[in-house]
């Protein structure tokens, strides 16, 4: 297959018109036909269902789909990580989103500057690392689980973080020496702690709580420093947050494998963090 007829395949796809997809393409329409006649007939299954008004995707067409998309990205990532180690003054790209990092990142780096002829880190701030690392505009990444997406990465995990109920310190169930989540049930609850917007505004959203506007989980590293007039208690039945270290898997840098080892290095007293 020619990554020309990848394209233009996953453009109908896409669309499901083979006229939006040429005009898309700036492609005339009988020449798309033609490559995707031929893209079938060399694979020798059907990938689209015509009629006079539709056009619809068979199984095997949904298949190539999700495949087209990861071979067309790992060609661009593959080219964009090919020009960044040609240029003059290379670095290592490390992507995470705002406040993402759990506390740890001056220690990783610190122990990442001891080691020999690594390439200096420029530190991206990124909502969505994974996608950066896929596209080859990052080299490694600081990624939660859940919710990133992680299939085609290596990783190591840093950080488990159990997660805690940010309250007021007058709420009634600030005395409480734990928690589950039904008994936050009708609170307003704020439960999305890798969400960027809520990194970027984590002192707003503990002004609220303070207020009895709010109630938040939250694994415990983005409570500290914690406000005198909050409380934290343990939530016991919410799956703890895992903070990774991320890059593409067969990745060959060595200054990434440097990374991983001063990550792994200086995170190792702190690997777990429950209450």
């Amino acid at each position: 297959m020619e990554t020309r007829e990848l394209a233009y395949f996953l453009a109908v796809a896409e669309e499901l018109h083979f006229g939006r997809a040429a005009t898309r393409l700036g492609i005339a329409q009988p020449a798309l036909s033609k490559t995707i006649r031929q893209l079938e007939r060399r694979l020798g299954v059907t990938l689209l269902e015509r009629t006079s008004r539709a056009v619809a995707l068979t199984e095997a067409g949904r298949v190539l789909t999700r495949e087209a998309r990861v071979a067309l990205d790992a060609l661009s990532a593959a080219a964009l990580r090919t020009q960044r180690a040609g240029i003059r003054e290379p670095r290592l790209v490390l992507a995470m989103k705002p406040g993402g990092d759990g506390g740890l990142l001056p220690a990783i780096l610190a122990e990442y500057e001891r080691q020999p002829e690594v390439l200096p880190v420029e530190v991206a701030f990124d909502a969505d690392g994974a996608r950066s690392l896929r596209e080859g505009r990052a080299d490694a990444a600081l990624l939660y689980a859940p919710p990133d997406d992680l299939p085609g990465l290596d990783t190591e995990t840093l950080l488990t973080e159990a997660p805690v109920a940010v309250l007021p310190t007058s709420h009634p169930l600030a005395r409480r020496t734990s928690l589950q989540m039904a008994d936050l049930a009708g609170e307003c609850l704020h439960r999305k702690p890798t969400d960027p917007d809520a990194m970027q505004s984590i002192s707003a959203l503990m002004h609220l709580i303070a207020l009895g506007r709010k109630v938040a989980v939250l694994p415990r590293v983005l409570t500290t420093p914690l406000r005198d007039d909050l409380t934290t208690v343990p939530v016991v039945d919410v799956p703890p947050s895992v903070l990774l270290l991320a890059w593409p898997a067969h990745s060959t840098s060595p200054s990434v494998a440097a990374l991983a080892r001063a990550a792994t290095t200086a995170t190792r007293p702190t690997h777990s963090r429950r209450p």
